[in-house]
């Protein structure tokens, strides 16, 4: 074979720019049969190679045959070229076979088939080129090792060439072989060309059909796959265990449970199903398909359970939402003494992250490093976005920052956990430095930076990501167009993002949970209503995150009756049951219309344990309907459930402010600083130009301090003139004219003053409060719009206000 077929690596022993038949190598005298004579097979040396095991025993016969003087004799010298090919070390079978003079061909094939399972496939190619030259007859099994090589490493030209080799030494009537052929090109991706030699076969036995099926199955077409195997049954050959193993992953893929129901079956009636490799496919199809149930069934009836089921299970538990049996799972895993893979430890991380558990990842981190994976980088991902979800974004930095090697998952990880944590500078920090790298963003990272925007609720910001997104040519992603939409309604651009939203051309259920959620958060009740409606009338289905949107869209709005209907429906038209979230929003539709009564009786027949959200709806709606009765009764649970948020006790000390109950107010104040509790500081924030200016109640400490307060004496003058009136409920013991000058520099007036006083008259005005804004800054932002002929937009802690020619978007109803 010429060099011109088959590029040539580098060797040790074989080291050269080119072969052919003329080469200047001397030609080795090929000794096809060689006699044995009986003192040498017979030999107790002999008989310890046969019996050998491990390269540890092969070091400790060598001396024995040298020392006996057999070193030379030929069954010696191919066993050791064998045995050392067998456990990977080609460098010591290299040594004793350059030596020998008479090598017989049999000889050349151990040493191939050890270059081409142990070494690079190019020196299994390159060897194989020597190996013509010396004159040695190829055999089909030469072939099939090369392409087994050729396949796994994706080298479709090195491949085609090893066909044509093999159909020019006449092995095209081989089954097995052309088997080979088939699976090497479904490795390489390259599927069609696979069927094109599969429908070619002579014969097609069990395993050709199975090396096709698993071709169509793990390059993406599941259809096709499943179809396969109905043909195959059609030639009157029986399904196998790797059959089984081969389609079930396809049938997962697509959700088809009734398919792998019906396998299942024929699994149970051929006795499958004791075989642990057949029920952990099983396992993967039915998690796959949704039936976590019937997973855990099988899986509890595997006598034995290898590390793969474990993971499965493990996973398909942090999939589902349900961490605590992930966690539960993975500490019986380690009870019965299975050692857990990095996949495994993996998934548990994934039900770590998804629960908050901090301690418990904590300890897997460790794990991790016991077992040697601190280097793993799927698994130092996994580690990074676990911290980032449980709110310790600084280690997460540091696990990044210490990465020898990180890939674009490893970016997109570290842009998201910025992102969900807040830290919107270091993600568009780390989004920068990436593209510096030359790692070019893929959708995920889109998304990720998409959502870091959406917090920032910073519309240049939005306009300048889009324009990314537009020019990398990834606006045509469904799930990245969906981001833009959420991006824009987080934003305050309502419009833009309802434009975008009409534009696009495929519509995933996000897409219209996102633009379902931004009326909501809008205060576009109705809107949301309509769009909800036009879903249905599309047959798309809604899940549990789109009545969770459409419910709080009710309440925000004050579409009681509507917001009840939603969650009827949810359960008795599309079998949905209510997750906390729904019985929250529930809480919050009643409460906040001032049905207090009528929540409470709904906390007390709720069918679960109601949860943090559901008390701290009830006390929001009795902070903003003054009743203390009902307040203190969800403060009570709220404490026992959760003592240490500081929000719950400021919310009822301003209950107890707003009627007066000072003793009370001085109580709360007590038991917070007994605890150590401090009440978060509430901010606001304008954004101008490229630049985002924070004030705080009273604050200084800005450049332009002077002129901010300024402006704003004359602005409070000028709208007092229009009929405000300042709200001092919540203030005790302090003078009238005092009391006006305290609300009066709430950090939303002062962000407001400084963007009025920094932008051309007419142009919108963006603010962001950390916190819900206050009755008073509400009121008075108001009559700033309609005095200064300007839109103000504020996005607080729950949703979005629209101020207008003295009105706003929520009509008084927030």
């Amino acid at each position: 074979m010429s060099s011109q077929l088959l590029p040539v690596a580098s060797l040790s022993t074989t080291s050269r720019s080119s072969l052919s038949p003329s080469s200047s190598r001397i030609q080795h005298t090929l000794a096809q049969r060689t006699h044995i004579p009986a003192h040498v097979y017979k030999h107790p040396a002999a008989i310890l190679l046969e019996l050998c095991t491990s390269m540890e025993e092969l070091r400790q016969i060598i001396p024995l045959i040298i020392k006996n003087g057999l070193y030379e004799e030929h069954l010696f010298q191919t066993k050791l070229v064998s045995l050392f090919c067998k456990y990977g070390s080609l460098t010591e079978a290299t040594r004793v076979f350059e030596p020998i003079e008479n090598k017989n061909d049999a000889l050349y094939h151990t040493m191939l088939k050890g270059y081409a399972q142990n070494s690079s496939i190019f020196d299994g190619l390159s060897f194989y080129c020597r190996m013509i030259e010396d004159g040695v007859q190829p055999v089909v099994y030469n072939f099939t090792y090369l392409l087994k090589g050729c396949g796994e490493n994706c080298l479709v030209k090195n491949g085609k060439q090893v066909h044509a080799q093999l159909i020019l030494n006449g092995h095209e009537g081989d089954v097995y072989a052309m088997t080979c052929v088939v699976n090497m090109y479904a490795k390489c991706r390259l599927i069609d060309d696979a069927h094109k030699v599969f429908v070619r076969l002579p014969e097609r036995d069990l395993v050709s059909w199975n090396t096709i099926i698993a071709g169509y199955a793990q390059n993406g077409f599941a259809g096709r796959a499943i179809e396969l195997v109905s043909q195959m049954q059609d030639e009157q050959l029986k399904p196998d265990p790797i059959t089984i193993i081969s389609v079930l992953p396809a049938v997962g893929n697509l959700g088809y449970s009734t398919i792998g129901k019906s396998i299942h079956g024929y699994i149970f009636r051929s006795g499958y199903e004791c075989l642990s490799n057949v029920s952990t496919a099983l396992l993967d199809m039915y998690l796959k398909c949704g039936s976590l149930s019937t997973a855990r069934v099988i899986f509890d009836k595997m006598s034995v359970r290898n590390v793969v089921s474990w993971n499965i299970m493990i996973d398909g538990y942090a999939e589902s939402g349900d961490s605590m049996e992930s966690l539960i799972l993975f500490q019986k895993m380690l009870d019965d003494g299975i050692k857990p893979t990095g996949v495994t430890i993996m998934a548990a991380l994934h039900a770590c992250a998804d629960s908050g558990d901090l301690s418990r990842g904590q300890f897997l981190h460790r794990l991790a490093n016991e077992l040697g994976l601190q280097n793993n980088i799927p698994l130092t991902n996994s580690l990074i976005s676990m911290y980032s979800k449980c709110k310790q974004i600084e280690i997460a930095g540091k696990l990044f920052k210490n990465m020898k090697e990180k890939t674009r998952v490893s970016w997109n990880t570290m842009i998201l956990g910025y992102a969900q944590n807040g830290h919107v500078i270091e993600a568009l920090n780390h989004f920068r430095e990436m593209k510096l790298e030359n790692i070019e963003p893929d959708s995920f990272t889109m998304v990720s930076i998409i959502s870091a925007i959406s917090e920032s609720s910073i519309l240049l910001q939005a306009k300048w990501i889009h324009g990314v997104v537009t020019r990398s040519f990834l606006d045509r992603n469904v799930f990245v167009k969906t981001a833009l939409v959420d991006m824009y309604a987080k934003c305050g651009a309502i419009s833009i993002a309802r434009k975008l939203f009409d534009l696009m051309d495929e519509k995933h259920i996000t897409t219209w949970n996102a633009m379902i959620d931004g009326y909501g958060t809008h205060g576009c009740g109705k809107e949301a209503i309509e769009l909800f409606n036009k879903m249905e009338n599309e047959n798309i289905k809604p899940n549990n995150i789109t009545f969770l949107c459409i419910i709080s869209a009710c309440s925000h709005s004050g579409f009681i009756k509507e917001g009840v209907r939603y969650f009827s429906i949810m359960k008795e038209k599309y079998a949905i049951d209510p997750t906390m979230d729904h019985y929250g929003a529930m809480v919050d539709l009643l409460g906040r219309s001032g049905r207090l009564q009528e929540a409470w009786d709904f906390i007390l027949k709720m069918p679960v344990e109601p949860g943090v959200n559901v008390f701290g709806a009830m006390l929001g709606a009795c902070r903003i309907h003054k009743n203390v009765k009902f307040g203190e009764m969800a403060a009570e649970r709220l404490f026992k459930l959760n003592p240490n948020d500081g929000g719950y006790y400021v919310l009822l000390a301003n209950l107890y402010a707003s009627v007066s109950m000072w003793d009370k107010v001085n109580e709360i104040r007590t038991k917070m600083e007994r605890k150590g509790i401090v009440k978060t500081p509430g901010f606001s924030s304008v954004d101008l130009g490229n630049e985002v200016h924070s004030f705080y109640s009273g604050s200084s400490w800005h450049s332009d301090s002077k002129k901010i307060y300024d402006f704003l004496e004359t602005l409070m003058e000028k709208i007092k003139d229009a009929g405000y009136v300042a709200d001092v409920d919540l203030m005790r013991d302090v003078e009238d004219d005092v009391e006006e000058h305290m609300v009066s520099v709430h950090s939303e007036k002062l962000a407001i003053a400084y963007g009025l006083l920094n932008t051309r008259p007419g142009n919108t005005i963006h603010i962001r409060k950390n916190l819900r804004v206050c009755g008073d800054c509400h009121n008075a932002t108001k009559f700033i719009s309609l005095v200064e002929k300007r839109e103000i937009i504020v996005r607080d802690l729950h949703r979005f206000h629209h101020f207008k020619d003295g009105i706003c978007s929520c009509g008084d109803y927030w």
